[in-house]
């Protein structure tokens, strides 16, 4: 009788379920302050601050708890992590900040809550893109007229591809508003 199931390489008995392996910095990330910041675990990420743990603490990519709680839209989280001495503006190997991550997400609150600790709006990716080209990019208006109510010279910003913000919009409403002056 056929079967589509893997066989034990011992017999030819069928396997229940494949192996898992995970590797140090896959076990690191899920027991740190990353995984718990990812998943919006405030508990968890405040015992691990009590116990010592620091919120700048890089993963081995390089990101910090505020880049997964930013990306993920965790806004308790991310005041927890900033009234905890996070850096607002952390840049991973690539550039990328939490703002960026929000901005692109769509997370007006985090966004507005990294922007009230100074999250510098300026800083550019390796792309040469800014929280809103990144914002632009995914459509998010609300957070674009943010980033630009923070720092109009973000609409002239051209990135690494000589491209301005607007032009990475979708066509509409929000690529005219994004114009910058002339």
């Amino acid at each position: 009788m056929a079967t589509d199931r893997p066989q034990c390489s011992c017999c030819n008995n069928p396997v229940s379920s494949p192996s898992v392996y995970q590797t140090l910095s896959e076990m690191d990330f899920e027991r740190g302050i990353w995984s718990a910041a990812m998943d919006g675990d405030l508990e968890r990420v405040k015992s691990l601050t009590q116990k010592g743990t620091d919120p700048n603490l890089r993963d081995s990519t390089g990101y910090t708890a505020l880049h997964y709680a930013s990306r993920s839209g965790h806004h308790a989280v991310c005041k927890f992590l900033l009234e905890s001495g996070a850096c607002a503006s952390p840049q991973t190997p690539g550039g990328a900040t939490p703002l960026h991550r929000s901005a692109y997400c769509g997370h007006l609150d985090v966004v507005r809550l990294l922007l009230q600790h100074r999250a510098d709006p300026m800083l550019c990716d390796d792309d040469g893109s800014s929280p809103l080209h990144k914002a632009a990019e995914r459509g998010h208006e609300e957070v674009c007229l943010l980033l630009m109510e923070s720092c109009a010279a973000l609409c002239s910003q051209a990135n690494n591809r000589l491209l301005l913000p607007f032009q990475l919009a979708p066509q509409g409403d929000l690529q005219e508003l994004l114009k910058p002056p002339r």
